[in-house]
């Protein structure tokens, strides 16, 4: 017989099978996974959020500290400074209210120098990354300030040309001049400043203690001025081994009179050269004379001032402290043109524009009796009263006109910047073409000043403020 109750005894087997364990089902169920996700997301981003706190509050009190420490090194390397540099940068620091965080301050100084410097730390507690094992945060200033006056070689170059007597031009200029040796030959300069006063009209009067040095065909002894070719031009080099001709002594510009003050090569003593001085009094006394006279060569003036700068001219100079012209203790100048310590510089300055320039042709100055004739004549006057107007020109020929005169003050001036000399240049009251000239002849455009009047003051002051630069050295 078959048992009925067979399917029935098979159900209650077959519905156990679908049934499941609680921890079974909490293991294959994947409905949390994003809010678990979700979670450490946000932890993460609280984290690296709490860390740049952390170090932006670091960096403010670093920045704060950094800031104070350079206002206080600057000051406290000031030359002028009367309080010592300690004493100055504790006080910046104790006025901020960060006394606390100064750890140290170094000076070094010497006769032309002032160097301090000074580390800070600031120690900042962290908020959030104390959680992973950092509970501090340094904050750490520092710097060096410097004021150096360096060794200072400077050629003054000053036009004494004849439109310097239009107005009170000279006056101003004397003015200017005696303002700007005073600035740079301040008592704290002292040995570390030497200003080679270069006056220039038509031709320059080297003076019979640097012409004593050179080797000329001498002449005369009326003045001393040497005679250039045109390739001396092309650099700063006064060549020692070269025999120069010595200047013609006389005067060719016609008054009326037989006028013999204005002679090409200046015969004054204070329109000489001076080398290398740090005696202000002295320099100002030779501006103090300074007049008006002749033509105006430029590009001579700039020669003399760049061959007094470059080392070539040391013998000439050791020869002149030797005889007690030159302070000893510049007996090593002109410095090497790589010797960072020492700053080479020309102020040029001029009123006007390179002119032309005459010579005596040699048949009519050969002998004594020539040199001595022309030294009581004045060309034109004597070929206008004895000379038959048409035999005029067989007296005298035209070394430069303008435009080589431009020419050649821009290869002296080319010259020394290339080798690292510093040319300020003046015009006072030019034309444009003699503003174009000197703004070339500049070291930049900066360093070219166009004046008129009283200007010419303002601008040589200017350039005597550069000598004494403080800044932050690191």
């Amino acid at each position: 017989m078959r048992d009925t109750n067979h399917h029935s005894s098979l159900e209650p087997i077959e519905g156990r099978a679908d049934q499941r364990s609680p921890l079974a089902s909490f293991k294959d169920d994947e409905s949390g996974s994003l809010v678990i996700f979700a979670v450490f997301m946000v932890l993460m981003i609280l984290t690296i959020g709490g860390i740049g706190v952390d170090l932006m509050r670091s960096e403010r009190d670093r920045t704060v500290l950094q800031h104070t420490l350079d206002r206080a090194i600057l000051s406290a390397a000031d030359l002028d400074q009367t309080q010592t540099p300690q004493a100055v940068v504790d006080d910046y620091f104790e006025t901020a209210g960060l006394e606390s965080f100064l750890s140290n301050v170094t000076v070094d100084q010497g006769i032309n120098y002032k160097t301090v410097g000074a580390e800070a730390q600031s120690i900042t507690t962290t908020a959030f990354m104390k959680m992973a094992g950092v509970d501090t945060l340094n904050a750490t200033a520092a710097g060096v300030a410097e004021e150096r006056i360096a060794n200072v070689e400077i050629s003054m170059v000053l036009d004494i040309s004849g439109s310097m007597g239009i107005g009170s031009k000279m006056t101003q200029l004397r003015s200017a001049a005696t303002s700007f040796v005073n600035t740079v030959l301040s008592p704290e300069n002292e040995d570390l400043v030497s200003v080679s006063l270069v006056p220039y009209s038509q031709h320059v009067n080297a003076g019979p203690k640097i012409y004593n040095e050179l080797n000329t065909n001498h002449r005369h002894n009326y003045s001393h001025c040497v005679e250039m070719a045109d390739s001396a031009y092309s650099e700063t080099e006064l060549d020692l081994s070269v025999t120069y001709d010595q200047m013609q002594h006389f005067q060719w510009n016609y008054s009326g009179a037989n006028q013999l003050t204005d002679t090409i090569c200046p015969r004054y003593s204070y329109e000489r050269i001076t080398a290398f001085s740090q005696d202000a009094s002295a320099l100002n006394a030779q501006i103090a004379q300074l007049q008006p006279r002749a033509g105006t060569q430029i590009f001579m003036g700039m020669k003399w001032a760049a061959a007094m700068l470059d080392p070539a001219f040391n013998p000439v100079v050791n020869a002149l402290v030797t005889s007690n012209d030159i302070d000893s203790v510049f007996d090593n100048r002109p410095a090497a043109f790589d010797d960072t310590e020492t700053l080479k510089t020309v102020v040029l300055m001029t009123d006007g524009k390179n002119s032309s320039s005459m010579r005596i042709k040699s048949w009519a100055y050969d002998s004594s009796s020539d040199y001595y004739h022309w030294s009581r004549y004045n060309l034109w006057y004597y070929l206008r009263r004895n000379v038959n107007r048409h035999y005029h020109s067989r007296y005298y020929w035209f070394t430069h006109d303008a435009a080589q005169g431009d020419a050649l003050l821009d290869d002296i001036c080319n010259a020394s910047k290339d080798a690292g000399i510093v040319i300020w240049s003046i015009g006072f009251e030019v034309d444009d073409h003699g503003a174009d000239v000197m703004a070339n002849c500049a070291s930049s455009p900066s360093h070219f000043f166009r004046v008129e009047g009283i200007e010419i003051s303002e601008a040589f002051d200017a350039i005597a403020r550069q000598i004494n630069q403080l800044r932050l050295t690191q």
